[in-house]
């Protein structure tokens, strides 16, 4: 590691915000998190939430394709306030935000994009430039347990920063850190209180010295409500690896309903409670180079079709393109271009009724308006196998009954996608893992996944 005087970060800043390109003990916790859908309570229309997830999904899979290409790169149990949503344009990096208070003896607001794909938590703090937010940006000043972190602190080295270097008196930790869509943020590494709800109404639990990036220059490509960005990540500076627990997980409530959904830091034991059915686990695939949870697909079946492609086309290369990872900040799941277009054909083949292109998805035609009694005709299953387990999709996971913009019923839509063309990456998006208990086992190095009542959890 360097040591690095703000001066000689200033360029290096500026050249960030301007390009942002992505360089290259487990105790009992059990956290839980409220989660609700960035559209839910907003009055869209199904096909409304439909564009939107398309259009946030198509967008975060391109970055991820920029990113690749472009760069190398015990406590007690407790729970989060949580919210899903971003306002305004078409966001794609704030799936799910997670709202927890900072400081003491008055712990300040924060809400921070919760994010598997990434490691710092950072919120927007005493600023020079910053982004737009609903509440105050965070004042240290006004807390007091905060301490910045000092340059002899091994996670300014190691912890997985993108850029990590000393102020002027050599004793201050400073970062920067960029997204693959070309957001960032750029200040002091600090250390705080971070206060959570604890569930069934019982006392706040206050959390001592954790790091977190000050955040003094940002930049979000997205103008959405939250005021930094939690990972959840693999690496050391991540809100998991903080805490020091073995697992999380997320159960995700069926999006067009709009109702809370659970996220946890430190899984309940009994994953059976509200099973809908069998657990499975597939073995998370390493890829030293990211902190995204791979996994390894070896097919599709779409009905009574196995696609034509081997695990190969699936597979994480040795230079780090393709692969397949589940991603909560992605909505649709979205395979290479020639898979995408197998998959649709298969669909189209097996599936009787009319096609129509809805926002650059695949949809059919089914009125029931002239003859009411018209029977559906069997929708061809959808199975995702992985080393271990087959992922056999509910319907509602992959088909969404649309209307049109006078509230006509237009059909059924598939909600799958492709990453685009040159994008071998396969992500396995959050509209697919509805009503799944989806289980991070960090100490197994597994993913678990059962479906589940989620909002019985």
């Amino acid at each position: 590691m360097k040591d690095l005087s703000v001066t000689q970060l200033a360029p290096c800043v500026v050249f960030f915000l301007a390009m942002i390109c992505a360089w290259p003990t487990t105790s009992a916790t059990l956290l839980r998190a409220d989660l609700t859908h960035v559209d839910s309570g907003r009055g869209f229309t199904k096909r409304e939430v439909l564009r939107r997830m398309a259009a946030r999904s198509t967008a975060r899979a391109a970055s991820l394709q920029y990113s690749s290409s472009a760069c190398s790169s015990s406590h007690d149990e407790v729970s989060i306030s949580v919210t899903r949503g971003a306002t305004g344009k078409m966001e794609f990096n704030s799936e799910y935000n997670i709202h927890l208070g900072i400081g003491t003896p008055s712990p300040q607001p924060v809400v921070a994009t919760l994010d598997t794909g990434s490691d710092l938590i950072w919120t927007q703090c005493v600023c020079m430039s910053c982004f737009e937010q609903p509440f105050p940006v965070l004042d240290p000043s006004a807390s007091r347990t905060f301490h910045v972190m000092p340059c002899s602190d091994p996670l300014c080295e190691h912890g997985g920063l993108l850029v990590s270097g000393c102020n002027f008196d050599r004793k201050t930790c400073l970062y920067a850190d960029s997204y693959g869509d070309k957001s960032g943020t750029f200040g002091t590494m600090g250390q705080d209180t971070f206060t959570f709800k604890a569930p069934n109404g019982a006392m706040d639990v206050a959390v001592p010295n954790l790091h977190f990036g000050c955040g003094q220059i940002n930049h979000l490509t997205s103008r959405a409500n939250e005021t930094g960005i939690a990972g959840f990540g693999r690496g050391p500076l991540s809100l998991p690896s903080q805490l020091k627990v073995g697992r999380f997980s997320h159960c995700f409530t069926t999006i067009v309903e709009g109702r809370v959904s659970p996220v946890f830091l430190g899984t309940p034991d009994n994953l059976q409670a509200h099973a809908t059915g069998p657990i499975q686990a597939t073995p998370f695939v390493p890829n030293p180079a990211s902190t995204y949870y791979y996994l390894s697909l070896k097919g599709i079946t779409v009905g009574r079709t196995r696609l034509p492609f081997n695990a190969s086309v699936f597979a994480l290369k040795g230079d780090g393109s393709g692969g397949t990872f589940i991603d909560s900040g992605t909505a649709v799941t979205s395979f290479p271009e020639d898979v995408y277009q197998s998959l649709r054909k298969a669909f189209v083949s097996q599936l009787p009724l009319h096609v129509e292109e809805v926002n650059d998805l695949l949809c059919f035609d089914f009125d029931t308006t002239s003859s009411p009694k018209k029977k559906m005709p069997a929708v061809p299953k959808l199975i995702l196998h992985l080393e271990g387990a087959d992922w056999d999709l509910p319907l509602e996971n992959y088909m969404l009954d649309v209307e049109d913009e006078n509230g006509t019923d237009v059909g059924l839509c598939l909600v799958l996608g492709s990453s685009g063309e040159g994008n071998r990456k396969t992500i396995i998006g959050n509209f697919q893992q509805q009503n799944m208990h989806i289980v991070y086992d960090l100490e197994a190095n597994k993913l678990v996944f059962v479906p589940a009542r989620c909002d019985k959890l």
